[in-house]
């Protein structure tokens, strides 16, 4: 027994060694960009200098809105007060640079094409479901978005607290890198549970690799208290899918009860109200995370699998 356990520690130190020296390898990954600060920019702007900006930033300015909209923005009183909550807020971008400087450097190791966008930060009038756009040149990120969850924007405008606690700035990099994930990401099936669980493992497991500096809890959206009951509760999630034959049916209301963003998930049982939403989400990342241990395989091969050959040579077991 004695000789197991250090024979298990051995192998530990070793793993934590090589990834010790993966992350230094990877921090010497040169990374070269700008955060421009449109919303800055937009916030100090005139009438007269909406030529310049419509020439600078031309991807924000749509042929089919006419000028006066913007120049009637320009002295919108809320959208003022947004953009003087942002810049509060985001005075100094430093460490969240820093973070999106490791994003970046992790990519560029493991896609040698990969180009770093260019990084723009804007307002969108809190349209929360485009936090961040990312295209293959330019990655938007939506300040007014990352204000901290109890933000009278928040609050006021009645956007419930399950989403409202990951509006703090620690997840921008967590939402972009989902972003990126998303460019990666292939199957040819979403039908099931199964497939959405495996696609949002995928996404989830990508999150893994590229911001290792971030806490499980961060890359999926939950507080520390939802992460630890989702560990706890592993097996019998695993169990109640596997007894009421979820795994390979195509009801779209699955998706809703297991994968979507919710408050809570829906198993119709007295504890659901203790549950985090997502959990099919947090099932399907154990089962890309079990294969990418079996097989060693490079992160962005195991993007393109088919969730079929995932789970079955995944073995997964839930954690007892």
């Amino acid at each position: 027994m004695r000789f197991y356990i250090i024979l298990l520690l051995g192998l530990t130190l070793v793993s934590c060694n090589d990834e010790s020296k993966l992350e230094e390898e990877i921090a010497k990954i040169e990374v070269d960009f700008v955060v421009e600060r449109f919303d800055k920019t937009f916030l100090d702007a005139e009438p007269k200098d909406l030529p310049k900006l419509k020439e600078g930033y031309p991807f924000l300015f749509s042929k089919h809105t006419p000028d006066s909209i913007w120049i009637n923005r320009l002295s919108d009183t809320l959208h003022n007060e947004i953009l003087e909550e942002v810049n509060k807020t985001f005075d100094d971008f430093k460490d969240t640079k820093e973070e999106l400087i490791g994003l970046f450097q992790h990519i560029k190791y493991y896609d040698k094409v990969f180009s770093v966008p260019r990084v723009v930060t804007l307002t969108n009038y809190v349209q929360y479901r485009d936090k961040v756009i990312v295209t293959d040149s330019i990655a938007l990120i939506a300040l007014d978005n990352y204000l901290g969850r109890d933000h009278r924007f928040y609050v006021d405008g009645g956007i419930p607290d399950y989403l409202a606690k990951n509006f703090n700035k620690e997840q921008i990099v967590v939402d972009l890198a989902d972003g990126f994930g998303q460019k990666y990401v292939y199957q040819s099936n979403r039908k099931t549970l199964l497939d959405e669980m495996i696609y949002f493992g995928k996404l989830l497991y990508f999150k893994d690799v590229m911001i290792p500096f971030k806490t499980d809890a961060e890359k999926i959206g939950y507080s520390e208290e939802q992460i630890k009951w989702a560990e706890v509760n592993e097996s019998p999630i695993w169990s109640y899918f596997i007894e009421e034959e979820l795994l390979y049916s195509s009801d779209s209301k699955l998706s809703s009860r297991f994968i979507a963003n919710a408050p809570f998930s829906k198993f119709y049982r007295a504890f659901d109200n203790e549950s985090p939403g997502k959990l099919g989400q947090y099932i399907g990342w154990q089962i890309v995370k079990a294969y990418a241990d079996i097989t060693d395989e490079d992160v962005m091969a195991i993007l393109q699998k088919e969730p079929g050959e995932i789970f079955n040579k995944s073995k997964f077991k839930p954690k007892k």
